[in-house]
């Protein structure tokens, strides 16, 4: 069997769930021993700040968020997608932009520049032609919004390494923040439908308002303070009216379906926090309206995710055994402990940063060791993708 023709690189989520894993145990252990002096990145292109934000974003979120949409797209125009060389060539343009991030200080600028951008370019450039090319048979219309913020992410990653850090960082996160939005409102509805065998709220009059406010907040960094967070606190009270409507007290039963409830609930949290920080200065230990959202939507939702698609995709019924409910479990507490904590224990600031990176390592690394011989097998169904 050839490289091509193994079922690695039959679908999208297959290589990049396994490059998501890995990234997800290692990046935030490496950005802990840097934060406290036992490292250093002094071949990096840029300051280790820009390389963490640079690297949870761009690495380990576009490995997931690409392996996502590599997926998904193909289903929602029903046709073959991206697969074989493709597919290839995506995940050594990413492993190669990891090794520029690490120690492409010392290389010629056209060939760094060519190594950081050759992956996000490419990916975004065949979800756009998939997503364009197919739209008339598009079993969603408002995959309008990913088709904006696809293009976004370039724009976003140039700000973060080479401009304005906070803006690019800012900018970064509400296009994540657009997605996760529309993914958790496609997804939740199919979830407490199987699930409780209820429909929750899904009212155009509400959603569209709630996403058209998340794609103008991508541009936040650009609008008067005062606006920006007014739009903030608009958005995340949409939020909560229809959090309300989504039947949480049946969600939070089950460990599967309400970490996902709590990722949507950070995304409230991180949108209130930063109407908060235009009124007052709270005084808050660390970046927490940042890691509010990539610990508790990206940290949590993702591992649930990757579970219901490694075990769907590949013909599996979508259980969550043991290890796969602790690997939820360690994620949440990760979140605690990284954001909450440090709250009322500002002394341990430093001990939570690397306990919190621990979680993620035990985490990820639990999933790979479950997931990533999956992602290397064929379907057990006898499907071929």
């Amino acid at each position: 069997m050839s490289s091509v023709r193994h079922p690695l690189w039959l679908v999208g989520f297959r290589p990049f769930f396994l490059l998501a894993c890995i990234a997800g145990a290692v990046l935030p252990l490496v950005w802990a021993m840097v934060f406290s002096g036992y490292g250093g990145l002094t071949v990096s292109p840029v300051d280790a700040l820009r390389w963490h934000a640079h690297e949870m974003f761009f690495g380990f979120g576009w490995a997931v968020l690409g392996g996502f949409l590599l997926t998904s797209t193909k289903n929602w125009v029903n046709i073959r997608g991206h697969h074989g060389d493709a597919l290839a060539f995506l995940a050594a343009a990413w492993l190669i932009e990891r090794l520029g991030m690490a120690v492409g200080g010392s290389w010629p600028t056209a060939l760094f520049l060519l190594s950081n951008n050759l992956f996000l370019g490419s990916i975004v450039a065949m979800l756009l032609w998939t997503l364009i090319r197919y739209r008339a048979q598009d079993s969603y219309r408002d995959n309008a919004f990913f088709i904006v913020l696809l293009p976004a992410f370039i724009a976003a990653k140039q700000l973060l390494l080479h401009g304005d850090f906070a803006a690019g960082s800012e900018m970064t996160l509400a296009l994540f923040r657009l997605a996760f939005l529309v993914m958790l409102e496609r997804t939740l509805t199919q979830f407490m439908k199987g699930a409780f065998q209820v429909n929750i709220l899904r009212q155009p009059r509400l959603d569209m308002p709630i996403k058209l406010l998340g794609l103008i907040l991508v541009g936040s960094f650009l609008l008067p303070a005062d606006l920006a967070a007014a739009l903030s606190l608009a958005l995340a009270v949409l939020l909560l009216v229809r959090f309300v409507f989504w039947h949480p007290q049946l969600a939070l039963r089950r460990i599967d379906i309400g970490i996902m409830y709590v990722g949507y609930l950070a995304i409230v949290g991180q949108l209130l926090l930063v109407a908060l920080a235009r009124v007052a200065d709270p005084g808050w230990v660390g970046s927490v309206a940042t890691h509010l959202f990539t610990f508790g939507a990206m940290g949590c939702v993702i591992p649930a995710m990757i579970v219901r698609i490694a075990n769907g995709h590949t013909g599996r019924k979508v259980v969550f055994s043991a290890v796969d409910r602790g690997v939820l479990y360690l994620m949440l507490a990760a979140l605690a402990i990284r954001v909450v904590l440090p709250q009322f224990a500002p002394g341990l600031y430093l001990a939570c940063i690397h306990a919190a990176a621990t979680c993620w390592l035990l985490a990820f690394g639990l999933l790979g060791w479950r997931y990533i011989p999956i992602l290397l097998k064929p379907r057990i169904d006898g499907r071929e993708h």
